[in-house]
């Protein structure tokens, strides 16, 4: 209850008074022991003692950003909302300065444009000095018209985020406020009045020719001449070093330019030559590329026909040996000793018998072995009996 705006308040700006301050400047000012002891009940009748009170201004400070007893007032202020007229009168108090400030700040907040500008202008001429509490706890010092100067300028002031208002000149060029006097106007329309009024008196005319005798003449002519003498010759030596110095300045253009074209030459070269290793780098990584590719293409080649090899064995292997045996004898050539199918000489004899003991033809009982001959003639198997 005791932090609620006063329901006869009446909207500023089309929000609530008290949402002109930040929420958490506002929730700061709420929990602040000053606000809770020193604030309570306080009315737009008891508010000028508290305000009289008052030793220096400012928004927050130290780390945790404790809000000032001036902030704490501004924000009783908001709440309350005391009348106009007591505002004015707030800001029109000569003997404290804190109560002015404390009036023109809360002006500034609520007031409309024409009235910021018609109340708060008249105190640029107010030098007196305050105190101000900076964020880090320590005092600096400032004066009245400073501060009014920052509320009519600045969008922030004591950490709290100005209203915007219109610029002078609009306004005057809409007719709603005068084109503003200084006050020390009326002190140079005195003085240019005096100086008007007091205008200076002719001094007559003095012979300068009167009571000079030729003798000085001759002598001040000699002078004269001499004097020009010296002014040509110091022309002269004036136009002398002022060429030579263009010389040097020319002969530094020069050198300087030609600074820039070895700069230039240098920058070139620099690029030629990293174009000519990127180049190199390419062909490098291109040749690196190829190796790769040849190597893959190998060991393909080399898995392939290891696969294939396998394949060939695995194949021999199933066949269960057949193919050796028949590689085996068509591999063995025939040799000299009259050996037929690669067979040696004795192995063919013994062969030989064993053919003739297999035929039959060697059976005791003639007519049997008879048989047999013409049966293996034939290529009919033997009889056996």
């Amino acid at each position: 209850m005791a932090n609620r705006t006063d329901p006869a308040a009446k909207s500023i700006r089309g929000t609530n008074p008290q949402n002109l301050v930040e929420k958490i400047l506002r929730s700061k000012i709420y929990q602040h022991t000053y606000w809770k002891e020193q604030c309570f009940g306080l009315t737009a009748e008891t508010l000028v003692d508290k305000a009289m009170e008052l030793d220096h201004l400012g928004g927050t400070y130290g780390g945790n950003r404790k809000p000032t007893p001036f902030m704490c007032l501004v924000m009783k202020m908001l709440q309350i909302q005391p009348e106009k007229e007591i505002v004015i009168e707030f800001i029109k108090n000569d003997d404290y300065k804190y109560v002015r400030i404390l009036g023109a700040f809360y002006l500034r907040l609520t007031g409309s444009d024409t009235d910021v500008y018609h109340y708060l202008e008249p105190l640029y001429n107010d030098y007196r000095k305050l105190r101000r509490k900076l964020p880090d706890g320590q005092f600096a010092l400032t004066h009245v018209d400073e501060v009014i100067d920052e509320l009519l300028t600045t969008d922030y002031s004591c950490d709290i985020a100005m209203p915007r208002i219109k610029k002078r000149w609009t306004l005057e060029s809409l007719g709603a406020l005068e084109p503003r006097q200084s006050a020390l106007e009326e002190d140079f329309e005195e003085e240019e009045e005096n100086e008007d009024n007091e205008q200076p008196a002719e001094e007559p005319e003095k012979d300068y020719n009167r009571g000079r005798s030729p003798a000085r003449e001759r002598d001040r002519d000699r002078r004269r001449d001499s004097h020009r003498h010296r002014d040509r010759d110091y022309d002269r030596e004036y136009d002398r070093d002022y060429d030579r110095e263009r010389g040097r300045g020319r002969d530094r253009d020069r050198d300087r330019d030609r600074e820039k074209e070895r700069d230039r030459d240098r920058e070139r070269d620099r690029d030629r030559y990293r174009l000519r290793e990127e180049k190199d780098y390419g062909r490098e990584r291109e040749g690196r590329e190829r190796e790769r590719r040849d190597r893959d293409r190998d060991r393909g080649r080399r898995r392939s026909y290891s696969r294939s090899r396998s394949r060939s064995r695995d194949r021999k292997d199933h066949d269960g040996g057949d193919y050796r045996k028949r590689h085996a004898r068509s591999s063995v050539s025939p040799r000299r000793d009259g050996a037929e199918d690669g067979e040696p000489k004795k192995k063919k004899e013994k062969k030989e018998k064993k053919e003739k003991k297999d035929d039959g033809t060697d059976h005791p009982d003639p007519e049997i072995a008879e048989a047999n001959r013409i049966r293996a003639s034939l290529g009919l198997k033997p009889l056996k009996m």
